[in-house]
Formats: C-alpha cells, sequence, structure tokens
C-alpha cells in the first residue's frame, strides 16, 4: 500500500524552511532596506565564500508564555548562527536579525550564540558576530540579562585563544555592548550603527545634555574620539569587505601562524625614495605612511584604529608573503609623541599580535611623552605602562628600526633591545640620546647660555655639537643596543632576512596564572 508520509515529511520541512528564511516577514525586510540596512542573511552572504554556509539551529523557537509571547513563536527567534569559510578558511557566525522582535536578545536566542562560540573553541577557528539589536528582549526580564552573560563569558574564555571580530550594524545599546567590547576589533558603519551605555534620552534626564544619537555613539565618534571601534566604514558592504580583509592576515587561532600570501614583489627590492625621506631639519615632519608602504609586500597596509590616536600607526601588512603588525610612530601628527591614547592603541595591539603568533615591526620616530597637566591627571603614566608592558611581555619575533628620534623613556618603550626587541637597527639619521639636543644643552649649560652675551647663538652652536656627538646611533650601537646601521633603500631586504632569522624563535614568560597589566 503506497503512503504519501515522506512526501509529506519533505512539504513539512520545506514549509518550516520557508518560514525561518522569512525572517520578520517582507514588510519589515522593506523597514530594514529603508534604512540603508542589509538583512541579517544578506550580510551573511556577503561575508562569507559563497555557498559555503551552514546554518545551525534554524527551528529554534523562544519558550516565553508572558505577555501573550506564546503566540509570536517565530523560527529562529531573531538570530542566524552557523558556520561556514572566508576565503577558504573556516569561520563560525552569528547575524542579529532586526526584522525578528528588533533582533532582542531572548534565552534561546543566547543559547544559539553560545553554541557556536562553544564550536569556535574547541575546533579553534575565528568568531564573527553581526550586531543589530534592540537589546535584551523585555518580556524575558532577567532570563535575558542572564543570556548576555552567557556570551560575556564565552567571549572571555576565547580572547587570546581564536580571533573574535564585532560587525555592529545596528543599535548596541546597554549591557549589549561588552560583547563587541572584549572582541579583538569593532567595525561599524556611518550613520546606521550606534554604541553607548546610556541613550540620549537617558542623558539628557540624568545630565540635561541635549545630544544625538550619532553624536554620542555613533560610528565616527567612536573611531575618532572614544576609541571602540576600529573603523568606520561608510556603508555595510565596505565593512563587510575590511573584515575579510583582516581575517586574511590572521590565524585560525593562537597556536597556529598565519597564512603565507603569494607575492612577486621582490625581497631584495630596494626603496631609494627612502634615503633622502627624513628631513635635514629634526623639526620637520614626514609620513610614516611612505616608510611603511615602501617596504611591505605590494605596498600595501591594512591600517587599523586609523583616526584614532594617528600620532601612532598599527595594521597589517605582508612581507615576503608572512604576515606582520606594524606599530609606527607618526611624526606627520603631534611629531609622533606618545599619549595616553596612543598607547592604549598600540599596546593593545601589540597585545593581540603576540597572542596570535604575529611577528611584530616596529618604526621609531618618537620625541618622548606628551607632557601637561591634562596627561598627567588623566594617567599618561599608567597608560604608557601599558604599551611597555605589551612589549615586555610580548614573546613573538620583534624588529625595530629607528629612522629617526628615539628620546628619553619612549625609546626603551618602543621595543628598544633592553625589553626583548630580538634585532634592533637604525637608519644614519637616527637619533637616540634622553632628551632632545635643545632640552639637553639648556640643562647641561644653563649658567653659561645665561651670562653669554648672545645666549640664543651659544645655545645653537651647544645643540649642533651635541647632537653630533650623542643624537646618534653611533654610540648606541657600540654598546650593541642597536644590531646595525643600514642604509634606508635596504630596510626591506634586512627586514625580511631578519624575519626569516627569527622564524623559529622561541622565548618564555615566566610561569604565572597571569600578569597585572596597569588597567
Amino acid at each position: 500500500m503506497k503512503t504519501d508520509a515522506p512526501s509529506t515529511a519533505a512539504a513539512l520541512l520545506q514549509e518550516k524552511r520557508a518560514q525561518a528564511l522569512a525572517g520578520g516577514g517582507p514588510e519589515r525586510v522593506a523597514i530594514q532596506h529603508a534604512k540603508g540596512k542589509l538583512t541579517a542573511r544578506e550580510r551573511l552572504e556577503l561575508l562569507l565564500d559563497a555557498g559555503s554556509f551552514t546554518e545551525l539551529d534554524m527551528f529554534v523557537r523562544h519558550r516565553s508564555h508572558d505577555f501573550d509571547m506564546q503566540d509570536n513563536r517565530p523560527l529562529g527567534d531573531g538570530v542566524i548562527t552557523g558556520y561556514g569559510t572566508i576565503n577558504g578558511r573556516l569561520v563560525y557566525v552569528f547575524a542579529h536579525d532586526f526584522t525578528v522582535f528588533g533582533g532582542s536578545l531572548s534565552e534561546t536566542f543566547s543559547q544559539k550564540i553560545c553554541k557556536v562560540m562553544d564550536l569556535a573553541l574547541k575546533v579553534g577557528a575565528p568568531m564573527v558576530g553581526i550586531n543589530d539589536s534592540g537589546g535584551a528582549r523585555i518580556q524575558e526580564g532577567v532570563i535575558s540579562l542572564g543570556g548576555y552573560a552567557d556570551i560575556f563569558l564565552r567571549n572571555t574564555l576565547a580572547s587570546g585563544v581564536v580571533p573574535q571580530i564585532s560587525l555592529v550594524m545596528g543599535p548596541c545599546a546597554g549591557g549589549a555592548v561588552y560583547s563587541p567590547a572584549i572582541t579583538d576589533f569593532i567595525i561599524m558603519v556611518q550613520g546606521t550603527s550606534h554604541m553607548f551605555i546610556t541613550g540620549p534620552n537617558v542623558v539628557k534626564t540624568v545630565t540635561h545634555e541635549d545630544v544625538s544619537f550619532e553624536e554620542l555613539g555613533g560610528a565616527d565618534i567612536h573611531a575618532t574620539k572614544s576609541g571602540v571601534a576600529h573603523r568606520a566604514c561608510e556603508n555595510e558592504v565596505e565593512a563587510i569587505e575590511y573584515t575579510r580583509k583582516l581575517l586574511a592576515f590572521l590565524p585560525q587561532n593562537n597556536l597556529e601562524t598565519a597564512p603565507q600570501r603569494p607575492t612577486e614583489d621582490r625581497s631584495d627590492r630596494e626603496a631609494a625614495e627612502l634615503d633622502d625621506l627624513v628631513p635635514e631639519d629634526p623639526n620637520k615632519p614626514y609620513d610614516m605612511h611612505r616608510v611603511i608602504t615602501a617596504v611591505v609586500d605590494d605596498k600595501e597596509l591594512l591600517e587599523v584604529h586609523a583616526a584614532y590616536a594617528p600620532n601612532i600607526i598599527v595594521g597589517f601588512a605582508h612581507l615576503a608573503g608572512r604576515s606582520v603588525g606594524i606599530v609606527a610612530n607618526q611624526p606627520a601628527h603631534l611629531a609622533g609623541v606618545l599619549d595616553m591614547d596612543s598607547s592604549v592603541k598600540a599596546g593593545r595591539f601589540v597585545r593581540f599580535c603576540d597572542a596570535f603568533n604575529i611577528p611584530l615591526l616596529t618604526f621609531v620616530d618618537v620625541p618622548g611623552f606628551l607632557p601637561g597637566t591634562d596627561q598627567e591627571w588623566h594617567g599618561i603614566i599608567r597608560h604608557g605602562a601599558k604599551l611597555l608592558y605589551a612589549y615586555c611581555e610580548a614573546t613573538v619575533p620583534k624588529v625595530t628600526v629607528i629612522t629617526r628620534k628615539a628620546y628619553g623613556g619612549a625609546y626603551d618603550v618602543m621595543s628598544s633591545k633592553h625589553i626583548r626587541g630580538d634585532l634592533n637597527l637604525a637608519w644614519p639619521t637616527a637619533e637616540i640620546a634622553v632628551m632632545g639636543p635643545r632640552g639637553a644643552v639648556e640643562i647641561l649649560w644653563k649658567k653659561e647660555i645665561k651670562a653669554a652675551p648672545d645666549p640664543e647663538a651659544l645655545t645653537e652652536r651647544l645643540s649642533r655639537d651635541y647632537r653630533e656627538k650623542f643624537a646618534t646611533p653611533y654610540i648606541a650601537a657600540e654598546r650593541g643596543f642597536i644590531d646595525d646601521i643600514i642604509m634606508p633603500r635596504q630596510t626591506r631586504s634586512r627586514l625580511i632576512d631578519a624575519f626569516g632569522m627569527l622564524a623559529n624563535k622561541i622565548d618564555h614568560n615566566p610561569r604565572k596564572k597571569h600578569g597585572n597589566i596597569p588597567l
């Protein structure tokens, strides 16, 4: 006797899948598009390699019965989870679906995210989260708050084990901000994404400040002022493309190294333009980007945190196909001085690279730490110590090139030989000293200058003498603090040789539970 049970079962499965794929329905999808935002599934299609996405927990539904919620139980419950590949490499993903309950987090919503986070940790693959949520689902009360905490715990346990990237593509407010905050990189979209602890209405009630969503927690604010966001993109497509590029520089986990990238850029290529790049006038700026792009493969630098604390540059590049993390003082902005923001920015980047076995390349042109009451009262000592701590702690290969100034404590901090720099090079234009020549002579010859008929002329002459004798790389080289002095044009080949030599470096820190970085 024939039965239609199999066909009925298949039809039911097809119907259920269609319901899940529809999200909140065509009207809510249209509203999402009208805001200039893609849907969760559209975002995942762009993020992952074509046809690689495998969805998990498509049929999960919430279990709430309060406020008549039992009558509205959409499949998937407002978040899409699963795994796929980016550039052929496995990643785990979740994407909030704002068309379903405004992407609000429930108990089952959280459980779906926790499941893929647990898988990412077990397997050892990056975790990418797309945030677009109205926050905790009010109808579930404290249960939804517990769901957030479950996610926070996994973010913390995964930190330094697998790369975690957060794409904020809509609202992210209240306690919800702390999941992205724990992850390694946050990418936002101008005009449509916002992050804040308390919204404009609460701010107005408590502090009487009138502030818009964009002014309080928009992408540009967090990319330039707070440093919360590592990049503010013009649109969602750009944000997703940046994420794909970023992952290409990273290993899958803390036990692996980043994949090598083929290049036709010759290892022995010279950059003659670098020989004349540093101005003769020590107070004249130049753009450190020109140094970096001249020496790395194919002149490509993927900068991170570019709009925040621009007096220091951090980002990723390749040398002979190997991924490297770059930290560089930027003399074109605030003379490349180290301040609170740049110290924290670079310190976090150094720690990320060290956690994931990415060698560190440091370019130094630093006149010291920024003086002033604002810096001192807000903790430049503590913040500067974060960068120092990060370099001291790092055990990955560390190569340093001093292009010009390396003054005072900032010389020590910027991956000097004294804090386990493996190979420290200098250009002939390097000035390594306790302080700048003028400042030094004004202290050393204070009485003579004061009594001189022409104090300014004497100061200038003594400054020239001091620079010739002390503000050069040769005394440091005599002591072995500088391993070699090289012509700028040779920098690329010397760096490639250095990192090749250090490829099998093994270094260890004393056994401990963890250090106490000066947070």
